[in-house]
């Protein structure tokens, strides 16, 4: 199981999202370019000392991502039929994350093997992408049997 953010926007997001990983052992992707200088110092103490127990791929596009994505790629997004209590998900998966202002283009949207949606109550928009990334991953390592021992 990986987590995977395209083009994140917000260092402070990124840093609880790499805690997260740590703690929880899974390996985090990162698609640039990002909207922040990616050692800059809101992405540390977010992260705090747990960042550097993230194992981080920093790749510099899209493409290169793909190129060596070796599971399935679920893409949480708002748009998605498939809500996250239905979607069955595998070991080796990637859960991809847009960016905050912008989430991902169309042609990533399109390549996703499995679009999800978090459920929320109506007239609601979305959640921070760093909670959104806690709860799917929770659920996923839930369903794979992946949590830390």
């Amino acid at each position: 199981m990986r987590i995977a953010l395209h083009q994140p926007d917000i260092a402070g997001n990124v840093g609880t999202i790499l805690r997260l990983a740590a703690c929880l052992g899974v390996a985090v992707d990162i698609i640039e370019p990002c909207g922040f200088a990616f050692a800059e110092r809101a992405l540390k103490r977010a992260g705090m000392d747990y960042a550097g127990s993230a194992e981080i791929v920093r790749h510099a596009d899209w493409a290169a991502f793909e190129a060596q994505a070796g599971g399935r790629i679920v893409l949480l997004t708002t748009a998605a039929d498939v809500t996250l209590d239905k979607a069955a998900f595998l070991p080796g998966d990637i859960v991809l994350l847009g960016s905050e202002g912008a989430g991902v283009p169309r042609a990533v949207h399109d390549r996703a093997d499995l679009r999800v949606r978090i459920p929320m109550r109506p007239g609601f928009r979305s959640l921070n992408v760093a909670v959104s990334a806690g709860i799917a991953l929770a659920e996923a390592l839930r369903q794979t049997g992946g949590w830390p021992e």
